[in-house]
């Protein structure tokens, strides 16, 4: 007794029409067609859809009844069709992703402004979570495109390199060090360093690269994130070690930024879930990122 889409487009077509004739200049069949194929399916349905009355066709209350569950079917459908055309002109829609800490102070808000510049009704849902939190979040669907520093590696998480990022030094702008134009590792001994906790990737990076100067450092505030240091120098505690990246821009005035020997460098990584195809809109948020002039915004810091 069940009956198809075509049989509900007739059905509908001669309910909006009036008339055999009309339903059939709507669906651009001819009138035969459309006589039987209502005949077909009030006799699968086995009911009476219409009152043939002195030439003229008229819907009967079972009909009437069943016109406003097609109607809205047809409505959905229109929807459907809708939603589908956003999704190819990427004018609708919303965009999850996960970055980085450090990157939510710069990077990814440059790029964000770019992209919305494109796709000015798309949702950019932004996470920051450190690297553990990070992977998790894309492996579980909570977001469809990450953004961090260093490489992470997992079997079920895609990466590539999209900037190599170096490691500079951050001063508050009266501190004795900040008229010189680049800084040496062995430049930090005995200053007041704001440093990172030895159990985050870039804490385990500062300590190899003390390490390997064989030099003292005087601790004077431990943190985990790179924009608590960077308030910390802001507010003349003392010295820092960032990424790039971190820092570009004008995103902590009163501070001044040194680049740092020997030369550190770690990739800013694009991730997403290895076996879930990427939408539209996370593809162009990528293009967008690969876009950034990287130099402009060095300029600027």
């Amino acid at each position: 007794m069940q009956i198809n889409l075509r049989q509900i487009e007739v059905f509908r077509a001669i309910m909006v029409a009036g008339t055999i004739s009309g339903a059939a200049k709507l669906l651009y069949v001819s009138q035969p067609a459309i006589s039987r194929m209502i005949s077909h399916t009030e006799s699968q349905l086995k009911l009476k859809l219409f009152e043939r009355i002195k030439g003229r066709l008229y819907p009967t209350p079972e009909a009437r009844r069943l016109y406003v569950e097609v109607n809205a079917l047809h409505q959905s459908l229109l929807r459907v069709n809708d939603v589908a055309k956003d999704l190819v002109q990427n004018t609708s829609g919303t965009l999850q992703l996960v970055v980085s800490p450090s990157l939510g102070q710069t990077l990814i808000p440059a790029a964000i402004a770019r992209f919305r510049k494109r796709f000015p009704t798309v949702c950019v849902n932004l996470m920051t979570q450190t690297s553990t939190q990070l992977i998790q979040t894309l492996l579980t669907s909570k977001a469809e495109l990450g953004v961090a520093m260093f490489s992470l590696d997992h079997p079920n998480i895609e990466q590539k390199s999209i900037y190599e990022d170096h490691l500079v030094v951050v001063l508050p702008q009266n501190h004795p060090l900040a008229s010189r134009s680049t800084l040496h590792v062995r430049d930090l001994e005995n200053v007041d360093l704001i440093g990172y906790s030895a159990d985050t990737p870039f804490g385990n990076l500062i300590h190899q690269l003390f390490s390997g100067a064989d030099i003292a450092v005087r601790l004077a505030v431990e943190v985990r994130l790179t924009h608590a240091a960077c308030a910390l120098v802001q507010a003349g505690v003392g010295i820092t070690i960032a990424d790039e990246v971190a820092v570009l821009g004008q995103v902590w005035p009163g501070v001044v930024i040194r680049p740092l020997l020997p030369d550190i460098t770690m990739d800013v990584n694009v991730l997403h879930a290895r076996f879930e195809p990427l939408s539209q809109l996370a593809q162009e948020f990528i293009h967008t990122l690969t876009e950034l002039d990287f130099e402009s915004l060095r300029r600027v810091a």
